[in-house]
């Protein structure tokens, strides 16, 4: 008889002694075990460093990115991109309860989960439509949570869109509520999306009124949304793959100095460098970006002599669904921005 594992072990198919979100494949039969929760699936909301691999690799044709996202849950069991390695989470219901499991949900529950895609036992059947705006896909699916599995009911007061979608990203607003101290100077790359919304607010909550708050963006269309917001001292449009100059624009707008804390939330690779360099020494890099490479921030800060903390993001930490909807709740502008960008007629 096969031993439930709290942590998914017993559905890894291959390589055997992996935990689920390293396998190759992982068993996606739809049978809940004793401490395993199934889920009806409405929306999965695709990583974002996942989603625009499946975009651009698939030139936005939507045929051709369903037919990738079937073949990799096909292939794998679960929702892995192997390029990014990352997944995302799902928007569900829950369907039945194992007999065993440590849970107050009750059938029928609306639940966001906030453990990744990556290793997460999925089941499409169908899927009924790609939003690329907003990285999500609509299905017909079914999928498991573990024992070890963490997850958030949908509150009353929010719709169930605007909660995926920003607890999707929970993770970084509420490392960024623990990193940046009053009066820190804050660099944050990819400062009007998602997650780098949630961050520059926060990050200016966190800094006070005494913090220095920089906002790097792409795209001058980018900046209308962060001056609504009223929480960068300065808003930079730049290049994040491009470091030097990332660096230079950086101490023009501080007048010649380095930053305490620089955050990396992009969603395309080789940024590293551009978050490591106009960092100070006894400063922090935070990767939040699933396409960050750990070689490359290793090897490119040591290349630069650069003795900064480098901390990789982890989608988990103690209190973030929490600390994240409460950020929407408290700023209306905030709130209006998720709702013209995430929102969507909800069905009851």
């Amino acid at each position: 008889m096969i031993s439930i594992s709290p942590y998914g072990t017993h559905r890894v198919i291959h390589p055997i002694g992996v935990l689920p979100q390293a396998a190759q494949k992982i068993d996606n039969s739809m049978v809940c075990q004793e401490t395993e929760i199934l889920f009806d699936v409405e929306t999965l909301n695709i990583d974002s460093a996942s989603f625009t691999q499946i975009r651009q690799s698939c030139k936005s044709d939507l045929e051709k990115m369903k037919k990738m996202i079937l073949q990799i849950v096909e292939e794998r069991g679960k929702m892995q991109n192997p390029v990014t390695g990352s997944g995302g989470m799902f928007l569900g219901r829950v369907k039945e309860i194992g007999r065993d499991a440590n849970t107050q949900l009750q059938i029928g529950d609306r639940v966001a989960s906030l453990v990744s895609l990556s290793l997460t036992p999925l089941k499409i059947h169908k899927i009924k439509s790609i939003d690329i705006h907003k990285d999500t896909v609509e299905v017909d699916a079914e999928a498991i949570l573990f024992e070890s599995g963490i997850y958030a009911k949908i509150p009353d007061d929010l719709p169930p869109s605007i909660v995926l979608s920003a607890l999707d990203v929970c993770g970084a607003p509420a490392q960024v509520e623990r990193l940046v101290k009053p009066g820190n100077t804050v660099l944050i790359l990819g400062a009007a999306g998602k997650s780098g919304l949630l961050v520059s607010y926060q990050a200016r909550k966190s800094a006070g009124k005494d913090g220095f708050v920089i906002g790097v963006i792409n795209d001058e269309r980018q900046k209308n949304d962060l001056e609504m917001l009223q929480v960068c001292d300065a808003i930079l449009v730049a290049d994040a793959t491009n470091p030097v100059e990332i660096y230079e624009k950086t101490l023009q707008v501080t007048n010649g100095q380095l930053v305490d804390v620089s955050i990396n939330v992009v969603n395309v690779p080789n940024t590293e460098m551009s978050a490591i360099l106009p960092t100070k020494d006894e400063g922090i890099v935070y990767f939040f970006s699933m396409a960050t490479s750990f070689s490359r921030a290793a090897l490119g800060a040591e290349g630069v002599g650069k003795e900064c903390k480098m901390m990789i993001g982890n989608g988990y930490t103690a209190g973030h669904a929490a600390l994240t909807l409460q950020l929407l709740r408290e700023s209306d502008v905030l709130m209006a921005i998720f709702k013209r960008r995430y929102g969507k007629e909800e069905k009851r």
